[in-house]
C-alpha cells in the first residue's frame, strides 16, 4: 500500500532534467553493486571504455523500477554491441542496490547510489520522500567518452527509456 501513494507522487510529478545535451556531466565516485558485489564507481573511469548511459530511477524493488532493470538488463547485449555501459542509480543503500543488482538487474549492469551531491548536480532530486529518504526521478542520461552529455531523456514512464538511450547510444557512434 505504501508503495501505491508513493508510486501516485512519483506520477503527479514533472520529471526534469537540469544537464542539457553539451553540458560536461558531473564525475562523482560512489559504492555500487553488480551481481550482488560492491564495489567503488568512479564515472570517469567508466568513460574510458567508452559512452556511459547513467539512469536514475526512484527506488528499488517499485513496480516501475524493476520492470526498468529488467528491460535494461534484457538490453545490455545490445548496449554491449554499441560500446556503452549502463550504470543505474538511485538513492538507495548499497545494501539494498546489492540485492537489487542480483535479483531485478540480472547481475547484468551496475546500480550504485547516488548520494545528495550527485542527486543536486544531475538535478533528478525529487521533492517528495519515500519512506523518510530521497528519492530520485527516472531520468536517463547518455554521456560521451568526452563527458559531455549526449541525450537526456527524463520521464517517470519507464517505458522509453531503454529504446530511446539505445538509440541515442547508437546514433553517436555514427556521428
Amino acid at each position: 500500500m505504501r508503495y501505491l501513494a508513493a508510486a501516485a507522487l512519483l506520477l503527479a510529478s514533472p520529471a526534469t532534467a537540469a544537464l542539457a545535451p553539451g553540458a560536461k556531466a558531473p564525475d562523482f565516485a560512489t559504492r555500487g553493486a553488480i551481481a550482488g558485489k560492491v564495489f567503488n564507481l568512479k564515472l570517469s573511469n567508466a568513460l574510458k571504455k567508452g559512452p556511459v548511459v547513467l539512469y536514475f530511477f526512484p527506488a528499488a524493488f517499485t513496480g516501475g523500477c524493476n520492470a526498468e532493470a529488467r528491460a535494461f538488463a534484457e538490453a545490455i547485449p545490445d548496449f554491449t554491441k554499441a560500446g556503452a555501459t549502463v550504470i543505474g542509480m538511485s538513492a538507495d543503500t548499497v545494501d539494498t542496490l546489492a540485492k537489487f543488482s542480483s535479483e531485478k538487474c540480472a547481475g547484468k549492469f551496475a546500480v550504485a547510489s547516488a548520494g545528495p551531491k550527485v542527486i543536486a548536480e544531475y538535478d533528478v532530486g525529487l521533492p517528495q520522500k519515500m519512506q523518510g529518504r530521497a528519492i530520485t526521478s527516472r531520468t536517463s542520461y547518455v554521456i560521451g567518452r568526452n563527458g559531455r552529455v549526449l541525450f537526456v531523456h527524463s520521464d517517470m514512464d519507464a517505458s522509453e527509456h531503454v529504446a530511446k538511450t539505445l538509440a541515442a547510444v547508437r546514433g553517436s557512434a555514427r556521428g
